[in-house]
């Protein structure tokens, strides 16, 4: 199976060409091979590739700097996919676009099923919906796995920052009143290339969800990467209210992963993912 993959230092696109099966041929395409600012140009590297399937896995996820910077955020993230699956639809490809729990409001405190309306708090998630949109308007077998809290060795992401301060800090104030459920990069890679295989072979794409378990508040989840770091940094529980950013954030992430049964895939254990990420840090 040859995959083109739209992302070379990304979180996900890192964890791709780590986890490549042995019956995949990869071609992962670099933001200067193809910029995600030029819808245009991805579209035609897709016309041109050798590939019966195509992954997105380059994004913006400045999520912040989205609030200032709507419209570039918006290219990136919703002009570019629905080039490439405009594309990856005139060829008969099979396209694989990753997207975020951040499509939704945040409300309540039960799990956003794949059918769920969604309701975007700030520019980051209407960028991340404009993709999804332009994704499904395009007409081909399409697969969009929004997902959530990715963490990985690769990268700026929360364990990592966690770490960090927790060995520069004996307490931290973390926020104690958003839930969701923490994602190793590594198991969307597994993810993605699972479901590419099925859709290769004619099964049909859709939008599901896939997110890591148990749910968890980012002070608990805080408190198990101090635990397993063995760091004794005391981890303190602050309201959302209490640490403010230009972006809104969801309070409630829980995303219901239970269409990808379909799939053969169940939710990973973020707990048991944490320990290999410690040992990836240790090795770099």
């Amino acid at each position: 199976m040859r995959i083109l993959v739209f992302g070379q230092t990304g979180q996900v696109a890192l964890e791709l060409a780590r986890r490549r099966p042995d019956n995949v041929i990869l071609t992962e395409l670099s933001r200067a091979k193809a910029d995600l600012m030029d819808p245009a140009a991805c579209a035609a590297a897709i016309m041109t590739a050798d590939a019966d399937a195509v992954i997105n896995a380059a994004a913006w996820t400045a999520v912040d700097r989205a609030e200032m910077d709507e419209a570039d955020a918006t290219l990136v993230n919703g002009d570019a996919p629905a080039a490439m699956a405009r594309a990856c639809a005139t060829r008969g490809l099979p396209f694989l676009h990753i997207s975020t729990d951040y499509v939704f409001d945040g409300m309540g405190t039960q799990p956003f099923a794949p059918d769920h309306p969604t309701a975007p708090l700030g520019a980051y998630g209407r960028s991340k919906r404009a993709g999804e949109r332009g994704t499904l308007a395009a007409g081909g077998n399409s697969l969009i796995l929004r997902t959530s809290w990715v963490v990985s060795s690769h990268g700026a992401n929360f364990v990592k920052t966690m770490l960090r301060l927790g060995a520069e800090r004996p307490t931290l104030n973390v926020v104690a009143d958003q839930i969701g459920g923490p994602t190793p990069a590594a198991a969307i890679a597994d993810a993605l290339y699972t479901c590419a295989a099925a859709m290769v072979a004619g099964a049909p794409g859709g939008i599901h969800h896939f997110a890591g378990t148990p749910d968890t508040s980012w002070a608990d989840f805080a408190r198990a990467i101090m635990a397993a770091a063995a760091l004794p940094c005391v981890i303190t529980d602050i309201p959302t209210s209490a640490y403010p950013t230009p972006a809104r954030r969801p309070l409630n992430s829980r995303l219901d992963c239970s269409s990808l049964a379909r799939f053969g895939l169940t939710q990973p254990d973020w707990r048991a993912a944490l320990p290999e990420i410690l040992h990836d840090l240790e090795s770099t």
